[in-house]
């Protein structure tokens, strides 16, 4: 199988199991619906050559459906940066969280889906730039980034899949100072 990739008006999403997308942040929303329980996700847009979506896990619904802990374990490892990365997205072989976690001391914090969204929000509301790893979608013409966490076993998901790990980080313009969000779920190691 080729390369598929998604076009629009001369910006391509490239289909592979994980991508890297880098662009300006745009806005941030957390998701709405009438029942609090089915809230779930912040939506980042991102300018990346056209608008992308990253869809990013406030909570566990399937740990919460399957009686574990729903919150969301977050790892922060700060840098700094020299020069920004350029705007665009390209497919990755690997993103793994063994590396972060080998080259820094990355404490894993428990949050709750208001502390997830708060976190999120004021983040974005900082930074200048947005560097995302997932996985491509795209749905009535609107291209995004999913699975933008740890792909390890958890309590409520048995399948194992390494080495696509997808995290954010963000670039401040303050300090030169980068922040590399790691999630993680229930009984991921």
């Amino acid at each position: 199988m080729g390369d598929r990739r998604h076009e629009r008006r001369g910006f391509s999403l490239p289909q592979a199991p994980l991508i890297r997308v880098v662009g300006r942040i745009l806005g941030a929303e957390t998701e709405k619906h009438r029942n609090p329980d089915a809230i779930d996700h912040v939506w980042i847009r991102i300018h990346a050559g056209a608008e992308v979506i990253a869809s990013i896990n406030t909570s566990s619904k399937k740990n919460r459906l399957a009686g574990f802990d729903p919150r969301i374990r977050v790892g922060l490892v700060r840098g700094i940066w020299h020069e920004l990365p350029p705007f665009g997205a390209e497919a990755c072989a690997e993103n793994d969280y063994a590396d972060a976690e080998s080259q820094a001391n990355v404490y894993y914090e428990h949050a709750g889906r208001e502390a997830m969204e708060r976190l999120l929000l004021e983040r974005c509301a900082a930074a200048c730039l947005l560097e995302v790893w997932g996985a491509p979608y795209s749905r009535h013409g609107v291209f995004g980034v999913h699975q933008i966490h740890s792909r390890r076993a958890s309590c409520a998901v048995p399948e194992e899949v390494r080495g696509r790990d997808g995290a954010l980080k963000f670039y401040f313009r303050e300090g030169q100072a980068t922040e590399l969000l790691l999630f993680k779920f229930c009984g991921q190691p």
